[in-house]
């Protein structure tokens, strides 16, 4: 039975349950997470982008979607939807915890389950419902902070997840069946995927430096270069002479120390000599130029960069749309692996903890995600009139339907046999 034998490996860099796929030394493990860390919390560039995404994905509607047509697929659908809204951390702050992956490149969460047994006083067994089912207490992240390492067997196959996390830091091994690991992409089975920062990672490096020197040089510009002269006489630079040696460290320490603000003055000896050189001419480089280019490459490196029109001198509205509608699709792509994980793993697995209640369906529920933009009506419009016009399509009720929906607008009203109009359907759509 050879053919059911694993001959090869996926070939990953890792020792002791430590990756080192990364070849820059400084994104590898905890350092690389500081690294993303400083660059995600300190850099406004990437701050727009990753606020961005968060807000364009707490504007997303989320939906269970029966994996059949009979009565127990409903039901199971509605399940899962009330384990979503049933969680001691709302839906969306648990979205928004796992794209901590953008940042990182991958977030893993515990599956932790409750019986559902009511109202309860303790926080973590309290639920909106009592009717003896297991549901969800939490899906709480295991941060990235605070990973020691992976655990693996002998054919590459992921084990679980050890972590030392404050304040006991204790080492804390959780196994993989308890895991929802979540990652931007996949190569080797690594499971810590990629930062969607990391291609970005060399314009910040030189950015974040060039900004530095721009203010060291912006205060020397205002304070000038101070120069100190020694009295006549005074042989500083007489390394035989222990006191020419202290006095010269002495004035050395005065000029380095010296910095325009509410305290500023100096005490000097008798004799020598302060002064303060100011810079003449202009600069060969405008910095100002360099850090928005690097500020621009940040932002293309995730189909960003129409965060930038507006703050430069190129651009339009019609190039703007058109990138922002690229940024849209790649996070609805983001989405499509969040609901996926969940799918594949952390809804069979509900199902199945639940024994025989769900025994009849004709397949596990799905998690899916509504649209990230809103439809543009003019856009819109103007296609439905030429198709119409065209004659390839004829107005229906489905087509009102959709196009209320759009729109916004109120759902066509329901007359009963008196002329009546229900009040359910008269009412605007929830989102």
């Amino acid at each position: 039975m050879g053919y059911m034998k694993e001959f090869g490996r996926a070939g990953q860099k890792r020792t002791g349950g430590i990756f080192y796929e990364e070849f820059l030394p400084e994104l590898q493990g905890k350092k690389g997470i500081e690294t993303y860390r400083e660059m995600a919390d300190n850099d406004d560039v990437v701050g727009a982008i990753l606020f961005a995404v968060d807000m364009l994905i707490r504007g997303c509607s989320w939906d269970t979607q029966p994996g059949g047509n009979t009565p127990a697929d409903e039901e199971a659908a509605d399940f899962v939807w009330q384990c979503m809204n049933d969680m001691t951390e709302t839906w969306i702050d648990t979205i928004s915890e796992i794209l901590s992956m953008l940042t990182y490149g991958w977030s893993a969460h515990e599956i932790v389950y409750k019986h559902r047994m009511g109202r309860k006083k303790d926080i973590r067994l309290n639920s909106k419902y009592n009717d003896g089912r297991i549901g969800w207490q939490k899906l709480p992240i295991r941060s990235q902070e605070t990973l020691y390492r992976w655990e693996y067997d002998d054919n590459d196959n992921l084990l679980g997840l050890t972590q030392m996390p404050p304040p006991k830091f204790d080492l804390i091994t959780i196994p993989a069946n308890k895991l929802l690991l979540f990652r931007t992409k996949s190569s080797k089975g690594n499971p810590e995927g990629r930062s969607i920062l990391r291609n970005s990672y060399r314009s910040w490096y030189f950015k974040k430096r060039i900004q530095e020197i721009e203010g060291i040089g912006i205060e020397r510009d205002l304070a000038g270069l101070p120069v100190m002269t020694a009295p006549e006489g005074v042989d500083i630079w007489d390394n035989d002479d222990k006191n020419m040696v202290s006095a010269r460290r002495e004035a050395e320490r005065y000029v380095k120390s010296i910095r325009r603000d509410s305290l500023e003055g100096v005490v000097k000896p008798e004799g020598w000599k302060l002064e303060l050189l100011t810079s003449g001419g202009k600069r060969n480089f405008d910095t100002n130029a360099i850090i928005e280019r690097y500020d621009t490459r940040i932002a293309m490196t995730v189909l960003a960069d129409f965060i930038m029109l507006g703050h430069q001198s190129t651009g339009t509205y019609n190039l703007g749309s058109d990138k922002s509608q690229m940024f849209s699709v790649a996070i609805g792509a983001y989405l499509d692996m969040i609901a996926e994980v969940f799918n594949n793993k952390a809804i069979p697995d509900l199902i199945d903890m639940n024994g025989d209640t769900f025994k009849d369906i004709t397949d596990y529920p799905k998690i899916i995600h509504g649209e990230i933009e809103n439809r543009n009506i003019s856009e819109l419009g103007d296609f439905i009139q030429k198709v119409s016009s065209a004659g390839f399509i004829s107005p229906d009720e489905q087509l009102e339907d959709y196009l209320r929906d759009a729109a916004k607008l109120p759902e066509r009203a329901d007359y009963s046999g008196n002329g009546g109009t229900s009040p359910e359907k008269s009412e605007f759509k929830e989102e």
